[in-house]
């Protein structure tokens, strides 16, 4: 006579792992969108951190010059008799979504200089992660 294994058999159904994946799928559906947002917002407070160093680099080369530079490139290499730069520790950054920091001389509304960048989209205007980021 043949004998069976009596031990019990260890292990998941395929019913209780699909289970476990749809609770799993809920649980991401969830978060995932709060998660995202905390990065645009990231993404945002650091443009902003940045134009408020790119600031204070300007004020120190206005100090220095007499006047504000024409371009932001102007505060890592200048040729100007009073230059005492570079006046930014490293090379001029590009914004979080990777698109360069819109620089005028003179600025908007009579401002000596704006600078801004144009969100995720890197077009002017938008809303949410594509709205603009103007420093003042």
């Amino acid at each position: 006579m043949k004998q069976r294994n009596s031990a019990p058999q260890s292990g998941f159904t395929m019913m209780e792992l699909l289970i476990v994946i749809v609770i799993l799928g809920l649980l991401m559906s969830l978060v995932a969108p709060k998660f995202f947002n905390k990065l645009s917002t990231a993404e945002r407070g650091i443009a902003a951190t940045q134009m408020s160093a790119f600031e204070t680099a300007l004020d120190t080369y206005r100090l220095d010059l007499g006047k504000y530079p024409q371009k932001l490139e102007d505060l890592r290499a200048g040729t100007e008799p009073r230059w005492d730069g570079p006046y930014l520790p490293k090379d001029i950054p590009l914004d979080p979504w990777g698109n360069p920091y819109i620089y005028k001389v003179p600025g908007e509304d009579g401002r000596p200089y704006s600078i801004m960048s144009y969100g995720a989209d890197g077009k002017l205007g938008g809303e949410d992660s594509n709205a603009d980021i103007v420093h003042n």
